[in-house]
């Protein structure tokens, strides 16, 4: 434990910050996954709508720091580019994205 007064501080805020940016970080793995799972078993309809629930958490926690702002755009990219590929594929099939 540090003695100095500020030091303290220091440690209390930090420690304030790294718990809600834990909150902020589980909450984007949480509806990632959601949507990923979603997608692979392809409940495309909602998967869409999971998708754009995932994304918008992710630019909610690049624009308040937790995450870098190329952080969240790579893995929005990913996860857009698994829906593409799931639509795609029911597509081909010739199956409505419902199925």
């Amino acid at each position: 434990m540090p003695v100095i007064k500020s030091a303290q501080k220091r440690v209390r805020v930090t420690e304030k910050k790294r718990l809600g940016n834990k909150a902020v970080r589980s909450m984007c793995k949480t509806s990632i996954t959601k949507a990923e799972r979603l997608i692979f078993s392809s409940e495309l309809e909602l998967a869409k709508e999971a998708v754009v629930g995932a994304i918008s958490s992710l630019d909610k926690a690049a624009e308040k720091g937790v995450i870098h702002s190329s952080n969240a755009a790579r893995r929005k990219s990913r996860l857009m580019k698994k829906l593409n590929e799931a639509l795609a594929l029911s597509q081909a099939k010739g199956t409505t994205p419902t199925e």
